[in-house]
């Protein structure tokens, strides 16, 4: 069976799993903790399939790994004992009748095809590696990747902390990673997928895998990322001071407001 269709269907099937999953919990929030797995199963199971085994393939598969883990495990604990995620409840409602059609449409089967396509570069490292040495792709893919996985992982620890916090209740999070940058998970999510595709440019075809890291920085800045939390953080008092001083996505230094005496 041809390479990319049989870990098409190996994904079909996956998402159908994590959607009956769904029904039996009757909560579609547990998509999100099937997002950072998915990835894990396609890079293993792209590295073992054709046997075609390279140190760039396995340097994936490991920080996909340790991404993809840790991603699942902070949506579980986040979601544990609370009720669906606020986004898939609005949905719940929206959708009526046509609820499930369209959960297992929207939610499963079209981010199963997204996953397939940020995953591109790493089942094209797996499928046509030119180089077996670490080289310099490498070294700077894994530094961009080093810095996203940083951002993605001390932001979300910052507002996890800061929501504990009962002091910090009606508050918006302004403080740590999120003074320079209004989304820096975001911003280091989009950054360690573009540091898999630098890894990715010591197989050939490379430049097709452009398309992965394209397709995360469309849905995290266009779509479901950035613009349903700013929709969200609209309704803070303080947003609009917020918004005028930090910049939307790329961490920068803040911007001192005056004001009108």
């Amino acid at each position: 069976m041809n390479y990319y269709l049989a870990l098409a269907l190996i994904l079909f099937c996956y998402m159908n799993v994590w959607f009956i999953l769904s029904l039996i919990k009757k909560r579609n929030d547990v998509a999100d903790i099937a997002w950072g797995l998915g990835f894990i199963l396609m890079a293993w199971t792209s590295f073992f399939l054709l046997q075609n085994f390279n140190i760039q393939g396995l340097l994936i598969a490991l920080l996909i790994s340790i991404w993809g883990i840790r991603l699942s495990l902070h949506i579980h604990t986040r979601n544990k004992g609370k009720t669906e995620d606020y986004r898939y409840l609005a949905w719940r409602k929206e959708w009526g009748k046509w609820f499930y059609i369209r959960s297992y449409l929207q939610v499963y089967i079209l981010q199963g095809f997204l996953l397939f396509l940020i995953v591109f570069p790493v089942l094209i490292i797996n499928k046509n590696i030119i180089s077996s040495s670490i080289g310099l792709f490498e070294i700077i893919g894994v530094l961009v990747w080093l810095c996203g996985f940083y951002f993605e992982v001390v932001g979300d620890a910052q507002l996890a902390r800061f929501i504990k916090n009962p002091l910090n209740k009606g508050k918006l999070m302004q403080e740590g990673l999120w003074a320079y940058t209004r989304h820096p998970n975001y911003f280091g999510e989009v950054m360690l997928w573009w540091g898999i595709w630098i890894i990715s440019l010591s197989a050939s075809g490379s430049l097709i895998g452009l398309i992965g890291p394209l397709t995360i920085t469309f849905l995290i800045l266009k779509v479901s990322g950035v613009p349903m939390l700013e929709k969200k953080m609209q309704e803070h008092p303080d947003f609009e001071e917020y918004k005028k001083r930090v910049s939307v996505f790329f961490p920068l230094p803040p911007k001192k407001i005056l004001v009108n005496k």
